[in-house]
Formats: structure tokens, sequence, C-alpha cells
């Protein structure tokens, strides 16, 4: 269930371009599934706004915000001891699969909840590849923190400043049998396009409410529009039906 508690900022530092990792003191029962997200109330701003969850510690919650518009640019001046109002429990998560041979794909800030996603795969024993895209090399962040749980983890750059020039489509495991991924709309079009193995995909909507009061996150499924922010924001590939592509797009460019 939502529920809305004050956190203290502890943290507030940036770790790549534009790109900052905050961290908040407070009580985090009930956060323990990864791919779930947090609305934070920002000061000056009439709607909160969503942030997947980076990780959880006792008595921590930490989230990465990439600076995007005038709301994140505001959180950059936060110093600690500032309290915020965040909403939690919300969306349903990822569910650990167990497959021989699971690729994990992020791309951008759609990183974060991968981190929380791998701590948990590695808990049950199981170690994916991992595949993250960006758009440059003063973009890239967490791929030492992946690594440092063991990982093999493949970089892709766009302009190939970083690791592998191209996408991440490029740099997916042949023996790939199931795949974990969060990134911008192309991203999950091309992978949806280039695989046809199953998995699990986090969208990436706006969302106003953060918990399925105004249907303004809707998006189309298998069953009919499904609220992104309460039946998501993780989604099978299964759920997702033939037209989400080209409506999700659609949408976007309106």
């Amino acid at each position: 269930m939502p529920k809305e508690q004050i956190f203290t900022v502890a943290a507030n530092e940036p770790i790549a371009l534009d790109t900052y990792l905050l961290r908040l003191q407070g009580d985090t029962e009930g956060l323990s599934y990864p791919g779930q997200f947090v609305e934070v109330e920002i000061p000056g701003f009439y709607l909160r706004r969503p942030f997947s969850i980076y990780r959880v510690l006792p008595g921590e919650l930490q989230l990465i915000y990439k600076v995007l518009g005038e709301g994140t640019a505001s959180l950059v001046d936060l110093s600690p001891g500032t309290k915020l109002k965040v909403l939690t429990g919300l969306g349903n998560g990822f569910t650990v699969v167990p497959t021989p041979h699971p690729v994990i794909v992020g791309g951008g800030v759609g990183v974060v909840p991968l981190q929380f996603l791998a701590e948990s795969l590695v808990a049950e024993g199981i170690y994916p590849e991992v595949v993250l895209g960006f758009n440059t090399a003063a973009e890239v962040f967490l791929d030492q923190e992946l690594r440092a749980l063991g990982l093999n983890v493949t970089v892709t750059t766009v302009d190939g400043t970083a690791g592998r020039a191209g996408f991440v489509t490029d740099a997916l495991p042949a023996n790939a049998d199931y795949f974990y991924a969060c990134g911008p709309t192309p991203m999950m079009e091309a992978l949806l396009r280039t695989t046809t193995i199953s998995g699990q995909l986090s969208l990436e909507e706006r969302m106003a409410c953060g918990f399925g009061a105004c249907m303004g996150c809707a998006t189309p499924t298998a069953s009919g529009r499904d609220r992104v922010c309460k039946e998501g924001p993780i989604f099978t590939r299964d759920e997702l039906n033939v037209d989400w592509n080209t409506e999700t797009r659609s949408r976007e460019e309106s």
C-alpha cells in the first residue's frame, strides 16, 4: 500500500554527467522488491516526481536521478538535513525467474533499478550477463558496481567513446534465454524487435499520482490498458500487446 513518509537527505553527489546519487535516511520497511519506485515531493513543485529505487539499505533509501527538467534540476541544490516527503510502496517490481542464461539490459537512467535487481539475482545464485547502453563515456555509471557483484558487464556507447560502439541490441549474448530490461522507449522497442526470448520490461511513463487514481500513465497491454504505476511498471513480454511500440511512441511524440 502507498505510504507517505518523511526522509532526510544524507548526501546528494554527482556520479556522472548530470547524474546524481541521492541518499535518504528514513523508514525503508516495505521497500523490498527491485523495480519498485517512489514519488518524491520536490519543494516548490505541485506534482511529485517518480524515481526508480537504486538500492535499499537498513534505514537508507538510495535514488539516482538525471537532470532532465526544472524539477530534477532543483534537486541538485538539496543539502544534507533537508526533509522530503516520499510516497513509498509503489509498483510491482521484477520477479526473479531462474534460467541458465539471463541478461540484464539497461539504457541511460534506466540502469538505475537494475543494481537492486542484480543484487537480488546474485542472492539467489543467479549471475546474469549485463549490457548497459549510453550515449557517450561521460554518461556511463554503475558499470563498476555491477562488476563488483561478480557479473560480466558490457558497456555500449552510441559515439564509441567507452566500451563497444553501438547499441545494447548489438551486444546481447547469443545464448541469452531471458531478459530483464529498463530504458528509454526506443531501446525497449529495439529489444522486442530483435529478440524472441521471454523477459520483463520496466516501462518509463509520465506519472501524476503514482498509485493508479488518475489513469494518466495507462499503456496498451494484452489485457487492455494497464496503469504503469499500478499494474506495472514491470510487464512481461507477453503482457505487452503487439501495438505497444507504435501507440507508446505516438503518444510521446504528440
